[in-house]
């Protein structure tokens, strides 16, 4: 075992043994050696020393402690392991959960401007100033680690102040954040940071056009030009950013509007089948489309065609010869001629077989 350098020693070396030994699983010792440098009083490695005693003492569990290293280090305002002091300060205290104690050490990496550890220090404090409701100030620290043009944390911050400048009805900044953001993405090297840009970008052109599409609605009379055009797109746009209710309500107005009602109504039925004017069903698919509930309608009828040719062809199966069981068989095959008709006959069969115990297929 190799005896611990005297106070007569270069600092340096022993600054350098010191995370030998810690590499090489002797903490102990190694603090030891970083103290004593630190004992040493101010050296141009003090600030190393610090660190080195910070990071060891971390790893040790003995926090507090580290947190003071990592204070001395601060304060010898040395460019290189002064800000990686305050960066490991803060990481022990956002650890704990205590991202309010960490604006302090954050604040300090800033201040010291290395710009390795700028984007992370200015991200942070972005989402502390965000948890905290002061989006202002949480804005100009995303804009800051946007504009060290960082492919990590750059992204990363467009995303976060984009999501806000949507919630808060901005739609045109966020683009051109989002567009900001995606310029720093290798799109080969990171595909999936460079999709998730992408998809809040597309987000904020749905919300600029509902904003544009529900601007030409907002004349009265409504335009009989635009307003049908306006009425249909504003009401199949805003469920896409989960705005189903809403959607119902435009349609309802468009309808409810003497002046565009039929271009509308025309609108809301493009999909229906020309032949089917009049069914008394119609309504019903008519309000459905509106309201944005026609998949559950749709399972709802599958539901009691299931049910009703469930009935009709056990009571087919049951092979009468008479008139009645020719009913039964017509009503049975009606379902052959659409495309959805196979499925049902194979989904009642395979009930058929398990109710009556038959064989596995």
């Amino acid at each position: 075992m190799s005896e611990l350098p005297d106070e007569t020693s270069d600092p340096a070396r022993m600054c350098e043994e010191a995370r030998s030994l810690a590499e090489n699983g002797e903490a102990g010792r190694a603090a030891l050696l970083f103290e004593k440098v630190l004992g040493m009083g101010e050296t141009p490695c003090r600030a190393q020393a610090a660190l080195g005693l910070a990071v060891v003492l971390d790893d040790a569990g003995e926090v507090e402690r580290a947190r003071e290293a990592d204070r001395a280090a601060i304060a010898t305002a040395d460019p290189e392991y002064g800000p990686r002091a305050a960066y490991h300060l803060a990481l022990t205290y956002e650890r704990a959960g205590e991202p309010e104690a960490a604006v302090p050490a954050w604040g300090a990496v800033v201040d010291f401007g290395n710009p390795a550890y700028l984007p992370p220090a200015h991200l942070a404090l972005a989402r502390i100033a965000d948890d905290a409701g002061d989006f202002d100030a949480a804005r100009d620290h995303w804009e800051s680690a946007i504009g060290t043009g960082d492919a990590e944390y750059g992204p990363l911050a467009a995303h976060d102040l984009a999501q806000r400048l949507l919630e808060r009805g901005d739609p045109a900044r966020a683009q051109r954040i989002l567009a900001a953001g995606l310029r720093l993405i290798d799109r080969d090297a990171a595909p999936y940071a460079y999709a998730r840009l992408a998809v809040a970008l597309g987000i904020s052109y749905l919300d600029q056009a509902i904003g544009a599409f529900g601007a030409a609605l907002a004349a009265e009379p409504s335009d009989p030009e635009a307003g049908p055009l306006a009425t249909e797109l504003l009401a199949r746009t805003l469920p896409l950013r989960g705005r189903g209710a809403e959607a119902g309500e435009v349609w309802r107005r468009g309808l409810g509007d003497p002046g565009i009602a039929p271009q509308v109504r025309a609108r809301l039925r493009r999909d229906f089948a020309e032949d089917d004017d009049g069914l008394w069903w119609e309504p019903v698919v008519e309000q459905a489309v509106s309201d944005g509930t026609l998949p559950a309608l749709a399972g709802e009828a599958f539901g009691a065609l299931d049910h009703m040719y469930s009935l009709l062809a056990v009571r087919y199966a049951e092979g009468r010869g008479d008139e009645t069981h020719e009913l039964l068989g017509g009503a049975v095959r009606v379902p052959d001629g659409y495309p959805w008709g196979p499925l049902l006959h194979e989904s009642f069969a395979e009930r058929l077989r398990l109710a009556m115990g038959g064989p596995d297929a």
